[in-house]
């Protein structure tokens, strides 16, 4: 049988807070939630019992040019925040992305002093260019796949690790 003390240990202060819940909830509907409007400038005129009088029609354009927000991307109202395992993930596909990088800047220097017939400048351009590929690759598609789900943006990291692998220093060797 446990006390009261005992239980103390497996719990900690303000456990209970609202505040700190960190669940996976999704944001409401913004369409949901009728959002009250600034007070017009120029007074709607008095509603009177009179028959209505026939009115001229609406132009299609200004009822076509008002988009709602549901016609937006619907995985933009429901993209999750990472969890654990997706900010593991992506810490281990930059550090892949890193690594690459460093390969590929290692295998530039070794073309530089094989003596191919190329100018110098660009071997480093070519070399310079090489290196970033990787690192613009990953912040490229963390910047522009924000509102995207999680395994279509793990998708296209995974492409890029395909893509990027630094062929030339696999094949020349470490450091040949």
């Amino acid at each position: 049988m446990s006390t009261p003390r005992d239980d103390d240990a497996l719990s900690w202060g303000g456990d209970d807070d609202p505040t700190l819940d960190v669940g996976d909830k999704r944001a409401p509907d913004p369409v949901a939630e009728p959002v009250a409007g600034p007070e017009p400038l120029v007074p709607q005129p008095p509603v009177s019992d009179a028959p209505p009088t026939r009115e001229a029609p609406r132009a299609p354009e200004a009822a076509a040019s008002v988009d709602s927000p549901s016609d937006a991307t619907p995985d933009a109202a429901h993209s999750a925040p990472l969890g654990n395992v997706g900010l593991v993930g992506i810490g281990m596909v930059a550090a892949t992305f890193l690594l690459f990088a460093l390969g590929w800047l290692l295998s530039g220097r070794q073309l530089q002093s094989l003596g191919i017939p190329i100018p110098d400048v660009t071997v480093v351009a070519m070399t310079i260019g090489a290196t970033l590929a990787p690192i613009v690759w990953f912040v490229t598609v963390l910047v522009l796949t924000r509102s995207w789900r999680t395994w279509q943006r793990f998708l296209l990291l995974i492409l890029g690790i395909v893509l990027l692998v630094p062929w030339p220093f696999l094949s020349m060797g470490s450091l040949a």
